[in-house]
């Protein structure tokens, strides 16, 4: 019988981690925008960095899809999976809803997006001027406060199974921590 793995391949942890990277990215490029970005560089980077998550978090999912989760402790009560499942299916949803409901908006309003400086990403097929926009941008908005809620459910959690279950949770997404006996 095959040995059950023990903590996620390289592929998934490179996934999670660069998207970790480029979440943390765009909260600080929005923050620089908003502190005073005449050109739009900032705005023109964090819509670049957010259809390269959009990218990245698809092919997480068909990873995924291809390479199940890890189980999850046998000992966890089933409250516990269900609460770590709903808020990684969650984070699937919210990686994509949040860079898809902003390519939406500057398609309402026809504005080009250059990714990265390298090419015009295609614009959505989508109409309605600045009123959609503002809509779309409502949601979007609306969609990354609930990511915050995620990060922060998702990292207490984190440590709730180091420190307080004493487990190899942690472990399986951070390899440099030592694996418990």
């Amino acid at each position: 019988m095959a040995q059950p793995r023990n903590r996620y391949s390289t592929v998934s942890l490179i996934l999670h981690w660069l998207i970790a990277a480029l979440v943390l990215t765009q909260v600080l490029l929005i923050t620089a925008h908003e502190v005073g970005d005449p050109q739009r560089t900032f705005i023109n980077l964090h819509k670049s960095v957010g259809l390269g998550i959009l990218v990245l978090t698809l092919g997480r999912i068909a990873w995924r899809v291809a390479n199940p989760a890890i189980a999850l402790p046998s000992r966890l009560p089933v409250w516990q999976r269900l609460v770590a499942r709903v808020t990684h299916v969650l984070f699937y949803v919210v990686l994509i809803v949040i860079p898809l409901t902003g390519w939406a908006a500057s398609s309402a309003t026809g504005r080009d997006i250059v990714w990265f400086g390298l090419f015009n990403w295609p614009l959505l097929p989508i109409g309605g001027g600045r009123e959609t926009a503002g809509l779309l941008m409502d949601i979007h908005g609306l969609v990354v406060k609930g990511l915050y809620v995620l990060i922060a459910l998702h990292v207490l959690g984190a440590l709730k199974h180091h420190f307080i279950d004493r487990d190899n949770v942690l472990h399986r997404m951070i390899p440099l921590i030592p694996r418990r006996p």
